[in-house]
């Protein structure tokens, strides 16, 4: 009943081929996922040894075609003595695994993702110190709002904080679906398919809207109600966020959320940043009530404020 994870050339062209038949919407082979009974089927299929005929043989390599009958009825009997629950298959292999052994123990302790997600930000956007200060200013304010995160789902809102900023360099209008691209077809380890979903839409809905429903239903399809959610609610907040701090690293740690009566949260500004007060910041803040069903208020340390919902 436990997994069975898939390493070596053979079963990933065996899953390449599963992808083509399921026409399955992300061309990513790390933690790709095969239920048992799916498994069984192409399997079966897959050793009868005619595989020039199976549909999606095309995007499999005519040097490991020949392979793909002897790799299906290994897989097979590997299945029928260990009843897995699923088979994941792994885009690393035995040289990654002794790169890692050379690695010392600190290094080996990095959170993989993590640390490809900084990467990325150091080399696209503006400012890696501002994406840490939109990673603590996130998780105070799902905090703020009472919603509660897996140890999964905060490695992915760190993660997508990390990632925020990597397409400012492209025309507005195509910063969204760039970044969507490049995240979710990333070479990142540490993520299965549905976290890399929620990546991904952050980044779009923070470009985008958060109520565009038309962005990538492809990759939309792959993340449960739970991440969907919970990457709308982290793009609204960058879309306040963002507006507030042009990018510039610590401005956001000056920017508190406060309890107010009736269940209300204030977003306050200090005093010696008024100016920013203004009908834009409190659209985007109104954008982010709407989302969590809150009502918020926008407000300047002793000075105006105004209710949004």
């Amino acid at each position: 009943g436990r997994v069975f994870y898939a390493v070596g050339g053979t079963w990933r062209n065996l899953a390449r081929l599963h992808m083509e038949m399921t026409n399955y919407p992300l061309g990513v082979m790390h933690h790709y996922e095969i239920s048992a009974d799916s498994a069984q089927a192409f399997l079966k299929q897959v050793a009868k040894g005619e595989v020039e005929k199976v549909r999606g043989i095309e995007g499999v390599s005519k040097n490991r075609r020949s392979l793909l009958p002897y790799g299906a009825v290994v897989l097979q009997e590997i299945m029928a003595a260990m009843q897995p629950s699923k088979i994941v298959v792994s885009a690393q292999g035995v040289r990654e695994g002794f790169l890692y052994s050379l690695l010392d123990a600190e290094e080996q302790k990095a959170d993989p993702l993590i640390s490809a997600a900084e990467e990325l930000a150091l080399l696209r956007s503006r400012s890696v110190h501002h994406a840490h200060d939109l990673v603590e200013w996130t998780g105070t304010a799902f905090k703020a709002f009472g919603i509660d995160e897996t140890e999964d789902e905060a490695r992915y809102r760190h993660a997508a904080c990390l990632l925020a900023d990597i397409g400012w360099r492209a025309h507005p209008e195509y910063r969204g679906r760039q970044s969507l691209n490049i995240i979710a077809h990333a070479s990142f380890i540490g993520v299965d398919h549905p976290g890399r979903a929620y990546l991904a839409l952050a980044n779009a809905y923070r470009h985008d809207g958060v109520f565009n429903d038309g962005i990538a239903p492809e990759i939309k399809a792959l993340a449960p109600p739970r991440l969907l959610e919970r990457a709308r609610v982290l793009a609204a907040m960058m879309r306040v966020v963002y507006l507030l701090t042009a990018a510039m690293p610590g401005v956001m740690p000056r920017l508190k959320w406060e309890s107010r009566g009736n269940g209300a949260l204030a977003l306050v500004l200090p005093a010696s940043l008024a100016d920013l007060y203004g009908e834009r910041p409190a659209g985007r803040l109104a954008q982010l009530a709407r989302i969590t069903n809150r009502r918020l208020v926008l407000a300047v340390e002793g000075g105006p404020s105004v209710s949004v919902k």
